[in-house]
């Protein structure tokens, strides 16, 4: 499956407070128990914790529990508690935005376009089809697959579903035809997978994505 990396908006924004942000920065150099991050920002302990676990709940940091001493067993104390920026990317983009998803399949099309000796746009269908597909079958419904991607759906009068925003709008606008495809395909293997008995159709507007599912008396 292509990478498809969630939108941490909120994440992002627990950043905004300085302290945190350097904490945050500090983590992400070494692991650091609650009294270094005190002693390091002048703190106290408490609020340093506090910090920490905000900083943890949020994901943007991973917490392991060690012994500094080294010692084991009775009287060896209680391990502390430390924490690191965790592995993972942190992303966040307001209209939500997944370059990072296209960028994946473009990839992996050009591989199989020279692997296979096809087209990179018929290479990129496949891609974008089968991506569509497995993330469709992560989720019960169409509706949720393209909620996750960042299509935004929503149901118009005529009983369609439109979307609303373009996970890949920068590129859309500069390579609509390639970039407006994969989308369509995309769509079209979420659909699949989940059940869906919609047609995904390209129907180009202003202000949205590309993409448009119709329903089966239309």
């Amino acid at each position: 499956m292509s990478a498809l990396n969630p939108n941490r908006a909120e994440a992002v924004a627990v950043l905004a407070d300085p302290q945190r942000l350097e904490l945050y920065r500090l983590a992400s150099a070494q692991e650091i128990s609650r009294d270094d991050a005190a002693a390091a920002l002048g703190l106290p302990r408490s609020t340093a914790a506090m910090h920490l676990e905000r900083l943890a709940d949020a994901g943007l940091l991973a917490v392991t529990h060690v012994r500094r001493s080294g010692r084991s067993g009775p009287g060896a104390g209680r391990p502390a508690k430390l924490y690191r920026a965790a592995s993972a990317d942190v992303a966040a983009s307001i209209p939500e935005r997944h370059y990072e998803l296209v960028g994946d399949l473009l990839a992996t099309a050009a591989h199989a376009a020279d692997e296979q000796g096809i087209g990179v746009r018929d290479a990129l269908a496949a891609e974008a089809f089968a991506a569509g597909a497995a993330i469709g079958g992560a989720h019960d419904n169409l509706e949720e697959a393209l909620v996750a991607c960042g299509y935004a759906p929503a149901s118009a009068e005529s009983g369609d579903l439109v979307l609303e925003n373009c996970p890949f709008h920068a590129l859309a606008t500069r390579h609509t035809a390639l970039i407006c495809g994969a989308n369509l395909e995309l769509v079209r293997g979420a659909a699949t997978s989940t059940g869906d008995a919609r047609t995904p159709v390209l129907a180009p507007a202003a202000g949205r994505c590309c993409v448009e599912i119709r329903t089966e008396d239309r």
